[in-house]
C-alpha cells in the first residue's frame, strides 16, 4: 500500500469578477484557466455566456456576485462607473476585499480608498500593464498599491494575470506609476506617428522605414531612461553630450521639415517652447534632464 501523502494543495481562492468588457472577459478567463473558481457579473448579461462555457458561474445582480466570493475584482471603463456600481452594495462588500483596476488617476483611487475604509473594505487599486490579449503571459504585469495585507493574502490568485509588482500603501500610486508609464508609452507614439509621416512625405514606405526606426528606438531608452534618471535624482544636469543650447539650434530644422514636406507640426512645436524657456532660465549647458524640472508645477507648499 502506497504512504499516505500528508500534503494537500491549497485551495484556489474564489474569484468575482465584476465587468465583462474586452479587459475583464480576459481577466476572468485567466483566473478560470488557473483553477480559480470564478463568478462572472456584466450589465449586459449575455457577455457571460463565453465564460460560463469555460466554467464560471454567472451572476443575475452585482450583489449576488459580490456575496458569492471574499475577493471582488472590478474592471469598468470609468471610475464613475464603479462609483455608480458599487455604492449601493456597500453591505455586502463588507469585510471583503476589493480590487479595482479600473484605469483612473490618483486622486480617485485614494478618493475610493477612503470609501472602502468608511464601509470596512479592504481596498487595492491596480494599474495593469497589458492589452487584454496579454494577459497570463509572461509580458504582463500589474501593479497594485493600498491595502498591503489584503494584497499579500491574494496575490498567489492575482499572479494569474500576470506578473504582480507592489508600489506602496498609498493607494494612488499604482495608477500613479501606471499613467507615468503610459506616458512614455504616448510619448514615443507620438514619435513613431510623426516619423512615419515625415518619412512618407517622400512616397517612402513605412515598411521599408520601420527596422532602422525600431533598431534606433530600441537604442535610445537604454541611454536616455538611465542617464535621465540619474540627473533627475541627483540634481547635476550639466552636460558634455548634447546641451540643451544645441538642441535649441538644432531644433527648428524639425519644424521647418514638417512644414516644408507638408506635415502638422503641432506634435511636436511645444519642445521648441520649453527649450526656448530653458535658455531664458540660464541652463543653455544642462542637457535634456533638466526639462523634468522645468515641466513641474509647483505645489501650493511650494514642495
Amino acid at each position: 500500500m502506497p504512504a499516505h501523502n500528508s500534503e494537500q494543495t491549497p485551495a484556489k481562492t474564489s474569484i468575482t469578477v465584476l465587468g465583462l468588457g474586452l479587459m475583464g472577459t480576459a481577466l476572468a478567463t485567466a483566473f478560470l484557466k488557473a483553477g480559480h473558481p470564478t463568478t462572472v457579473w456584466n450589465r449586459t448579461p449575455s457577455k457571460t455566456a463565453p465564460l460560463t462555457a469555460q466554467g464560471a458561474t454567472p451572476a443575475a445582480t452585482p450583489a449576488e456576485a459580490i456575496t458569492a466570493n471574499p475577493l471582488v475584482l472590478v474592471c469598468l471603463t470609468t471610475y464613475d462607473d464603479v462609483t455608480e456600481l458599487l455604492h449601493p452594495h456597500t453591505t455586502a462588500l463588507a469585510g471583503r476585499t476589493l480590487v479595482n483596476v479600473t484605469n483612473g488617476t490618483p486622486v480617485q483611487a485614494r478618493k475610493a480608498a477612503a470609501w472602502a475604509e468608511e464601509h470596512g473594505i479592504a481596498y487595492v487599486d491596480g494599474g495593469i500593464m497589458a492589452v487584454p490579449q496579454m494577459i497570463a503571459t509572461p509580458a504582463a504585469y500589474v501593479l497594485y498599491s493600498g491595502a498591503q495585507e489584503a494584497y499579500e493574502t491574494y496575490r498567489p490568485a492575482l499572479a494569474a494575470l500576470g506578473g504582480t509588482r507592489w508600489t506602496g500603501t498609498d493607494p494612488g500610486l499604482a495608477s500613479l506609476y501606471d499613467l507615468s508609464l503610459l506616458t512614455g508609452m504616448y510619448g514615443m507614439a507620438m514619435g513613431v506617428a510623426q516619423s512615419f509621416a515625415l518619412i512618407r512625405s517622400e512616397g517612402i514606405g513605412a515598411r521599408e522605414f520601420a527596422p532602422l526606426l525600431t533598431d534606433w528606438l530600441n537604442a535610445m531608452p537604454n541611454v536616455l531612461v538611465p542617464g535621465t534618471a540619474e540627473a533627475v535624482d541627483s540634481g547635476h544636469h550639466l552636460t558634455d553630450v548634447s546641451t540643451l543650447a544645441v538642441n535649441q539650434a538644432a531644433f527648428p530644422n524639425l519644424l521647418t521639415t514638417f512644414t516644408d514636406q507638408g506635415v502638422r507640426p503641432e506634435l511636436f512645436a511645444p519642445m521648441l517652447q520649453l527649450l526656448d524657456r530653458a535658455i531664458a532660465e540660464g541652463h543653455a549647458q544642462d542637457g535634456l534632464s533638466r526639462l523634468v524640472e522645468l515641466l513641474r508645477v509647483p505645489r501650493p507648499d511650494g514642495s
